[in-house]
């Protein structure tokens, strides 16, 4: 259960006493009841609670508050955390809060139960507990729903982060009895490359609808692995017009468009305010800001370290390389830019220049050789999600991170983090600029899914895009979004600092695709930039030669390059 079902059911069960308290006033006060869902509510929210204002909603006398409120500090179902030389705040503890987590957990299910609406062998995790009208009454088109009623359930293969397990939870929302949770199968980023890829080889699909990241397009779609979108389309109704340019461009290949952007992602550096503030630093904008700044905040003894970035070996470096070395003025590969769509197809690979082994490769590769020296220990086993949650629970000053990941430092349950954090352009290294990469995925259909569920797999994309879901999404804390109509909303703006962050970028026209360019063959240059970069950092090989090998390496995958296989449409 999330922090968003949960404050609801912590909703539904304060409405529901409110009645049986007006028409019973003789019923004695719950203190311990008012006491635990205003810390509940206040830790999930952010907010500071103070003795004096816990004891003012106990809704009891004064000293009776207090008694109850100590005792419950002593018996440790209340924590005191110190907030000044005198001054502390009150927050549940982690039995507490899991013990809550589980009674809301069970009010759930017997909500359900009550009302019928799921079929039986289903659990309180197959379903979401929605919180607004609007999430109800977001119905799927008839043709999802005449699937559903025919027994027939449409499958989805997702990747594994916080925007489509908000996605997963619209579906799954148990009023509208649209689908469960089960229909998703989420993945990590590796896994889920390898699951696709081994559905294609697959006679007949497993799943009717499947999430790619962008650089995998063009070898999904020279493999005919996915069949075109663009017939549906045109017919759909969606309005393409309505995205950035570049992130509509991130679902075409050969001037055509193979898939639907689900969302777009933009790495930011997250950073501490209060940390920063409070020491009289800069706020970084190249390099050697980042290294200052780090190196003073940097408390291993304190529990904190100056920095968490992704370095583990594979996909997570080799993405993080590809964008500072971006930041330095390079590329791994030198190709046209500035173009209306992703047409890289009809580029010659023996053509194509690598600029790992360059200046700027030896700069970015010194940077992250400096950033060791203040990261948590272990940084170079750290993912997303791992160099994420290092930050989100307050062990770090600074973090390299996605956008979309970074909503959970302002909406997950266990941030420690919330309402402390500046999000801030890319950093600039020598002789570079504060380009930030622009990443995502796209929503594809299986070119081996049998024609009679083609139609209902292309009608699930347009619901899953529609701005009728993207603005459910907004209000469950997923802002960032691919659409003009959505981003450009001055009130989403003013109430989320990432959409400003990201609305900022895109007025200076920093948000570039370039760094990770989609070609048949960007999954081998990724395994090599992951490896021979993780090896020079592990210091089984020197900055130098790593370099040298991943640029020898690459210019051998693009040189025996073979020629691509027909397309399927």
């Amino acid at each position: 259960m999330n922090e968003f079902e949960l404050l609801r059911v912590v909703e539904y069960l304060e409405r529901t006493r409110r009645p049986y308290r007006a028409l019973f006033p003789m019923a004695e006060e719950d203190p311990v009841w008012n006491i635990l869902a205003h810390l509940v509510k206040s830790h999930l929210r952010g907010d500071l609670v103070t003795i004096s204002t816990l004891a003012s909603v106990a809704n009891v006398p004064y000293a009776t508050a207090l008694r109850r409120i100590n005792g419950m500090i002593d018996e440790g179902h209340i924590v005191r955390r110190p907030r000044g030389p005198k001054s502390f705040s009150l927050h549940p503890s982690e039995t507490t809060l899991a013990d809550f987590l589980a009674y809301a957990q069970h009010i759930k299910s017997l909500l359900a139960q009550v009302m019928g609406v799921r079929p039986a062998e289903e659990e309180a995790d197959d379903y979401y507990f929605g919180g607004s009208r609007l999430e109800a009454q977001l119905a799927p088109p008839q043709g999802l729903s005449r699937r559903r009623h025919d027994g027939e359930r449409l499958r989805f293969l997702i990747h594994a982060d916080n925007y489509f397990a908000s996605l997963q939870n619209l579906w799954a929302d148990f009023r509208a009895n649209r689908g469960s949770r089960r229909d998703f199968d989420p993945r990590p980023l590796p896994d889920l490359y390898r699951r696709a890829t081994e559905n294609a080889a697959q006679p007949v699909s497993d799943y009717d609808v499947i999430v790619l990241n962008v650089p995998w397009l063009g070898e999904f779609v020279e493999a005919g692995r996915i069949r075109r979108a663009e017939p549906f389309v045109y017919s759909s109704g969606i309005d393409s017009l309505d995205f950035d340019p570049r992130v509509w461009a991130t679902g075409r290949w050969k001037g055509r468009q193979e898939a639907v952007p689900a969302f777009s992602s933009i790495e930011l550096l997250a950073v501490r305010s209060d940390l920063i503030d409070e020491a009289g630093l800069p706020y970084p904008k190249t390099f050697a800001d980042v290294l200052q700044v780090g190196r003073k905040l940097h408390a291993p003894r304190q529990g904190r370290f100056g920095i968490a970035w992704s370095a583990q070996r594979g996909m997570p470096l080799a993405s993080s390389f590809a964008f500072l070395l971006a930041c330095c003025g390079g590329a791994v590969l030198h190709l046209p830019r500035g173009r209306s769509d992703w047409s890289l197809g009809d580029i010659d690979p023996c053509e194509i220049a690598v600029g790992v082994d360059s200046e700027a490769g030896r700069m970015a590769l010194d940077y992250m050789r400096e950033l060791l020296a203040i990261s948590p220990p272990g940084v170079l086993e750290l993912d997303w999600n791992g160099s994420l949650e290092i930050f989100m629970t307050g062990k770090a000053a600074m973090a390299y991170c996605w956008s979309m990941r970074a909503a959970r430092l302002e909406y997950d349950v266990r941030s420690r983090v919330k309402r402390r954090v500046r999000y801030l352009p890319q950093p600039a290294g020598p002789k570079g600029s504060n380009v930030s990469p622009l990443g995502g995925f796209v929503l594809a259909v299986p070119s081996n899914l049998p024609e009679p569920r083609v139609e209902a797999a292309f009608e699930a994309i347009r619901w899953m895009t529609s701005v009728e879901a993207i603005q459910t999404h907004i209000k469950t804390g997923f802002p960032v979004l691919p659409r003009f109509s959505m981003s450009a909303d001055p009130e989403i703006a003013a109430g989320s600092p990432i959409v400003y962050a990201v609305n900022e970028l895109a007025r200076r026209d920093l948000l570039q695709t370039w760094q990770r360019a989609p070609l048949l063959q960007y999954t081998r240059i990724e395994a090599v930039l992951g490896e021979e970069i993780h090896a020079a950092l592990r210091g089984e090989k020197t900055l130098a030669a790593g370099l040298h090998d991943a640029q020898a390496a690459i210019e051998g995958i693009l040189k025996t390059a073979p020629s691509a296989p027909s397309h399927k449409s």
